[in-house]
């Protein structure tokens, strides 16, 4: 069941051509490097960087199947995890209010789930609560843990697309499954934590996430691309589109799933943004444009032990470029869209990008993603030198 959005056409091209006017110096590495990510397997990719040399954007590839017309530049795209450095940083503006404390447990803020009392809004934030995972839980033996029907690949995803989940329900679900691992005693990552994360952010706003992240965040920033869409299916003009390929009657289908409600992800990975804004958004929250000096350094500081190498802090990886410098960054993908976030730890030199592609229950293009990422991390943050190691 394809969707037809006939208000592509008619955006695509003017924002393209107003993308290429202010893609500023040329980068041939640069465009390369997004043309043979194309190569690989995706559709389409659009790439903005900020650096000592300027800003640059490209895009290579298509956004429609069958169609001429590059991404846009601009575009708007379902930026799925990404999301989770959003709802980070409203938590984290809300602490600096004095609404929130970062090491207060978690069921003071929301006694109705009865969580465990260890378990603090810090290790919501940075996945140590040990909560199962609403989306499904891997475990290192090899095996899978179902999560809610609408995670269920295939057919079932696509037809289920449409449905609308209440966030306490995602939570409900979640606890009725035996947790992970302790508090605090590792670490695994889970959308439960950051739908509990908006709960408690409109527990003590008494306001939608929505208007928070608006009011706190996009409207202080101007990000005027960025949305957080909570159930609304449709994405702005302009964008790329979104596909998904499964198997129905042995036959293979593919299928415009550009429209959607992410509902199903809620605050674990449903925002909509643009490369710009994302851009905007990483730079000002890494110099501290957003939050107190000290909020920043909890935010970029990666979890103790017992799992320091994961990097991560609070809705961020911070990660070594093995070449003596350090990103901080974080990347999500939701069917079909996916987006990714890169900046030095002071916000000068970032990489924001977006990916269109087919997606399958195979994840077949998880390679050419990861691969994608660490070419265009080299380029930019590493000279275009690949790690000596």
């Amino acid at each position: 069941m394809a969707v037809n959005l006939t208000d592509q056409d008619e955006n695509t091209p003017r924002a393209t051509v107003r993308d290429a006017a202010a893609a500023g110096p040329d980068r041939p590495e640069l465009q390369k490097a997004i043309e043979d990510i194309v190569a690989s397997g995706l559709s389409g990719v659009t790439l903005r960087v900020h650096d000592e040399r300027g800003d640059w954007t490209g895009s290579a590839g298509v956004a429609e199947m069958g169609k001429a017309a590059k991404p846009p530049v601009d575009g708007h795209v379902r930026i799925g995890s990404n999301t989770k450095t959003f709802t980070a940083a409203l938590v984290l503006r809300l602490v600096a209010d004095g609404k929130i404390e970062l090491d207060a447990p978690a069921v003071g803020y929301l006694p109705e789930f009865e969580l465990d009392d260890r378990i603090t809004v810090r290790m919501l934030l940075q996945h140590t609560s040990g909560i199962f995972n609403f989306t499904g839980e891997y475990y290192e033996d090899g095996t899978f843990a179902p999560g809610i029907p609408a995670t269920t690949a295939g057919k079932e995803w696509v037809d289920n697309r449409y449905a609308t989940y209440r966030p306490e329900d995602l939570v409900k679900l979640a606890l009725s499954k035996s947790a992970r691992f302790e508090p605090g005693a590792d670490w695994s990552y889970s959308n439960t934590n950051y739908v509990l994360a908006r709960l408690l952010i409109e527990r003590v706003t008494g306001r939608p996430v929505a208007q928070e992240m608006q009011r706190l965040i996009l409207g202080p920033l101007g990000l005027t691309g960025t949305v957080a869409p909570t159930t609304q299916t449709e994405i702005p003009a302009p964008h790329a589109h979104a596909y998904y390929r499964y198997e129905d009657d042995g036959q293979e289908r593919t299928v415009d799933v550009t429209s959607h409600n992410p509902s199903w992800i809620s605050s674990g990975g449903d925002m909509i943004s643009t490369t710009r804004d994302l851009q905007t958004f990483v730079s000002a929250l890494l110099s501290g444009r957003l939050l107190p000096s000290e909020l920043v350094a909890e935010m970029c500081t990666p979890c103790p032990t017992p799992v320091p190498d994961m990097g991560y802090g609070l809705g961020v990886f911070v990660r070594d470029t093995g070449r003596g410098g350090t990103v901080v960054t974080h990347n999500g993908g939701a069917a079909g869209h996916a987006a990714l976030m890169f900046s030095t730890r002071d916000g000068s030199k970032t990489l924001t990008a977006t990916l269109n592609y087919v997606d399958d229950a195979d994840l077949s293009l998880s390679v050419p993603f990861q691969n994608a990422m660490q070419r265009l991390v080299t380029e930019v943050f590493c000279d275009g030198q690949a790690d000596p190691t």
